[in-house]
């Protein structure tokens, strides 16, 4: 397949309620970027599942109610499995000229030796751009704890003065809610601890692959945040 022309592709990691879905919609809006949900891929994948039914890669079946268990209590999905579905949605999106942002995405280092050679491959390597949100543990437990979706279309609203007292989601104007088995504090700790142990040596390896890495302080308010992000990624 051939290289998506002038298209690029723009990755946030960080840690847990770090806001990344939140300048990934803002960046989506601005850009006219696709907004590639891996949480909703997999959302979408597990949350029904029934006893028994199981997906291939390879020569590996995965049981997808054990998966839903894993990520129900925080731990990261299968990485060859996650790795299989999002790659499917790649080259799709290649097809049709799309631009992506990922918000989180990818989130284990084999899912990341998976997925990046066929990002490469579509988009090119001058094309993708890596932003590192950084935030401190506490400050990701207390967002966290707060942090309500909408009902609709699963908006994440972070938790500070401006949005703490919002009953509606101010984009689409659904209820907000909690996540109650995500964003639990024992739940948001095992997720912690995933990020540290499995997420972010992501970042070693993809500055060692020539990958431009931006950091960026995602303790301030939204718009500080996503202004700095337009200036990373220029």
């Amino acid at each position: 397949m051939a290289k998506a022309n002038n298209q690029q592709i723009i990755i946030i990691l960080g840690p847990p309620g770090a806001g990344k879905g939140t300048q990934a919609t803002l960046l989506a809006d601005k850009l006219g970027l696709f907004y590639f949900e891996t949480s909703k891929i997999i959302e979408q994948k597990v949350m029904n599942a029934k006893e028994g039914e199981a997906e291939k890669v390879g020569d590996k079946e995965y049981n997808l109610l054990a998966e839903k268990k894993r990520w129900e209590e925080g731990i990261l999905c299968s990485p060859p499995l996650v790795a299989f579905w999002v790659n499917q949605k790649i080259r799709k999106l290649a097809e049709r000229g799309e631009s992506i942002i990922f918000a989180g995405s990818p989130r284990t280092l084999p899912e990341t030796k998976e997925i990046m050679p066929v990002m490469t491959e579509l988009y090119g390597r001058e094309n993708i751009k890596v932003i590192l949100f950084k935030l401190e543990t506490e400050d990701s437990i207390r967002r966290n704890s707060h942090r309500r979706i909408c009902q609709l279309m699963r908006h994440p609203v972070l938790f500070n003065k401006e949005t703490e007292n919002l009953t509606m989601c101010p984009l689409d104007g659904s209820r907000l809610i909690k996540r109650e088995k995500l964003d639990n504090p024992e739940v948001i700790k095992v997720r912690l601890k995933e990020y540290k142990e499995r997420t972010f040596p992501i970042v070693d390896y993809l500055k060692e692959q020539g990958y431009r890495v931006a950091e960026i302080d995602a303790s301030p308010a939204p718009a500080v945040v996503f202004d700095n992000v337009l200036k990373a990624i220029k």
